[in-house]
């Protein structure tokens, strides 16, 4: 099992940044991908971002260029760092850990005020 633990939301202005972290622990496969998706009060949860262990990187598309995903040297950190927040960005945030089976966070809520 892998367990993961996230920080970093919180509240912010509209044209703001924050930075989100997860760490992960426990049985870690050397192959997998750490990412964050987000989910909105009445909508689905959707993909954020992503990054594989072999540092190959997945945005969607209205993340792009304003969010920038890495991970630490150690493999097992995943940050996001979000600049240029909007109200629309506004979501509780899940950092996904998957190795043929996925492991989820409890949650980080981010809210932008316009």
């Amino acid at each position: 099992q892998v367990q993961l633990v996230e920080s970093g939301g919180g509240l912010v202005q509209a044209g703001g940044s924050l930075r989100l972290s997860c760490a992960a622990s426990g049985s870690i496969s050397s192959s997998n991908v750490m990412g964050w998706y987000r989910q909105a009060p009445g909508k689905q949860r959707e993909l954020v971002a992503t990054v594989s262990s072999s540092g190959s990187t997945n945005y969607a598309d209205s993340v792009k260029v304003r969010f920038t995903i890495s991970r630490a040297n150690t493999g097992n950190t995943v940050d996001l760092q979000m600049n240029s927040l909007k109200p629309e960005d506004t979501a509780d945030y899940y950092c996904l850990y998957w190795a043929k089976v996925a492991s989820w966070g409890q949650g980080t809520q981010v809210t932008v005020s316009s």
